[in-house]
């Protein structure tokens, strides 16, 4: 399962959602979709460099050129550089091989870095000296700034207070999400971590074969929703083979699967009847369990 992406202390949270909401307003971006990026950035003061420059080599020159220290400079690294942030030029480099969704959160996500005060002078400070980020607080900015970006592309709770008015299914963030110019992972983990029902989403990467002849899929996340945490608690999965409750809703050679029920206990020992339904993206499989109450209902 991946690290943690995402989660924050109540008060940083509070802190960060504040800081975006003050940059949506500067943009007027509220009730605007999809929302305006583009708009954002200017509102933020920030330039995207060219994509054709994104790639290592452009991105050392670039940052050389400017007497900085590039490996002082990739803060939003992980396992691949995807977005830089130059604090110094109010710049931001934006990796264009991504898709075009995930492009939009990442300008959000250096969006969040640049506006966030802690954060730009502390990287201020890391490009004129020969120290480094301590890994624990790159970490907590890294989740700050993808909490930013979450904020600012879903304009607050805009995109949990439409979803409330449709089916709750699946379908529902799928075809919302694109709306606000939103990723469908980014949009059913929002769905999920933003409901007030109960409901749970297990996001998979792709089905492979183990042993050659058996579908799986390795767990990459899983996002409970407030009240499916408090009465569930959150999975540990880490794979899901046919074998597994939910191996019946894995969409082996199909786009999407219809709803299938599936037991599961909570924390008090109550079994409750709750509704599985998956969907393939082509880079991952998502997952939304819930209740089964709650199907097909607004």
């Amino acid at each position: 399962m991946k690290a943690d992406d995402s989660s924050l202390a109540p008060e940083d949270l509070r802190v960060v959602e504040e800081s975006a909401r003050q940059l949506l307003n500067r943009a007027a971006a509220w009730n605007r979709l999809p929302t305006p990026i583009d708009d954002i950035l200017a509102a933020a003061n920030l330039k995207v460099a060219p994509t054709s420059a994104f790639n290592p080599q452009a991105i050392v020159s670039y940052l050389k050129n400017r007497g900085h220290d590039a490996s002082r400079l990739l803060k939003s690294a992980v396992s691949k550089i995807l977005g830089v942030y130059d604090s110094a030029e109010n710049v931001i480099h934006i990796d264009d091989s991504v898709v075009a969704s995930k492009q939009r959160f990442l300008k959000l996500h250096e969006a969040g870095h640049h506006e966030l005060p802690t954060h730009r002078k502390v990287f201020r400070f890391f490009q004129d000296c020969e120290k480094t980020l301590d890994p624990e607080i790159a970490d907590q900015f890294e989740r700050e700034a993808n909490n930013f970006a979450r904020f600012a592309i879903f304009q607050g709770d805009l995109f949990a207070r439409m979803a409330a008015d449709c089916k709750f299914e699946i379908r529902t963030p799928i075809q919302l999400g694109p709306k606000f110019g939103a990723s469908i992972y980014a949009s059913v983990r929002e769905f999920a971590r933003s409901n007030r029902r109960a409901c749970l989403v297990y996001v998979l990467e792709p089905i492979k074969l183990r042993n050659g002849s058996e579908p799986c899929a390795v767990v990459r996340r899983i996002e409970p929703s407030p009240s499916f945490r408090r009465q569930f608690g959150c999975p540990t999965d880490l794979v899901i083979t046919m074998t597994h409750p939910l191996g019946r809703v894995l969409p082996v050679g199909r786009k999407m699967t219809k709803p299938v029920s599936v037991p599961l206990t909570d924390l008090n020992g109550t079994s409750h009847e709750c509704v599985a339904e998956a969907f393939d993206t082509t880079y991952n499989v998502l997952i939304l369990l819930y209740p089964h109450q709650g199907a097909g209902q607004k």
